[in-house]
């Protein structure tokens, strides 16, 4: 969980999908249009974890669009963990794609949302005028925040979610308040089928770095420069595997995009205008 993010008022809009309606935030490129941005969030995470770049994508001709995923705030999902499996989530991005009209895109895959993307541009690498792994891996998470996520389940089982998010926040809280109620409501909000769901699939993901080699999808990885999910030498490696350049966002940690909007915007953008 983000808790570096900014509020930024951005309306919602909805679009009715097979498995209900999808939220997502979208905002017109200013002048002549570019192309298409897509943003896709990680576990526990938002549209809004990427609203700090919707003025700089926007104004430099890019159409911006950042979604919750099924289960995620205000998508809603249902009570069946295999809605919130790694290809009925990848699955889901390609209908949304489909229904933007505008061709291949480029996409940002933060996280947990990485290893979705990925799997979305192995299944059609045709949506896709490229694809950025951001703060994600080359397969499921190790190490201390995996087992940090396990040491919440029970609390999970025993106690609900609110009790989660206090344990989350406990060691480094947000201080402005309308920051910590916006975190809690977006957390109570998702679907604890998909908080479960979600949890074994960013653990269990296999490797697929080959195949998403294979694709042809432009590729891009970028990295926070003190990275505590997947290291950002183990993303500098999973780079070299793709051969796809590798870039690392000076003072973030796992998301770049609230804590260092603008440098991840120059990124985004240089990265965009080279293809």
């Amino acid at each position: 969980m983000s808790l570096g993010i900014t509020l930024v008022p951005l309306p919602t809009h909805r679009v009715g999908l097979r498995a209900g309606e999808l939220a997502y935030h979208d905002v017109s490129a200013v002048g002549d249009r570019r192309g298409t941005a897509v943003f896709v969030p990680g576990y526990t995470g938002s549209k809004e974890d990427f609203a700090l770049l919707a003025a700089p994508v926007a104004e430099a001709g890019w159409r911006y669009v950042a979604i919750d995923q099924r289960g995620q705030y205000e998508t809603p999902g249902p009570d069946d963990r295999a809605a919130y499996a790694v290809p009925a989530l990848a699955a889901e991005l390609l209908e949304l794609l489909g229904t933007l009209g505008d061709g291949p895109v480029h996409v940002v895959g933060h996280s947990f949302g990485g290893l979705v993307t990925r799997a979305a541009a192995i299944e059609s690498p045709e949506a896709f005028a490229s694809l950025t792994l951001m703060d994600s891996g080359p397969a499921g998470l190790t190490g201390p925040r995996v087992e940090a996520m396990r040491a919440m389940e029970p609390v999970l089982d025993r106690y609900g979610p609110e009790a989660v998010f206090d344990a989350m926040t406990a060691t480094s809280p947000p201080r402005e308040p309308e920051l910590v109620a916006f975190l809690r409501t977006r957390f109570l909000s998702s679907s604890v089928a998909g908080l479960r769901a979600m949890g074994d699939a960013v653990q269990d993901e296999p490797d697929r770095v080959e195949e998403l080699k294979a694709t042809g999808v432009p590729l891009l990885v970028v990295s926070g420069e003190h990275d505590d999910t997947w290291l950002p030498s183990l993303q500098r490696e999973m780079a070299e595997r793709l051969g796809a350049p590798f870039e690392v966002i000076p003072g973030a940690v796992h998301s770049p995009a609230a804590e260092r909007p603008a440098e991840t915007a120059a990124v985004l953008l240089r990265w965009w205008a080279s293809l």
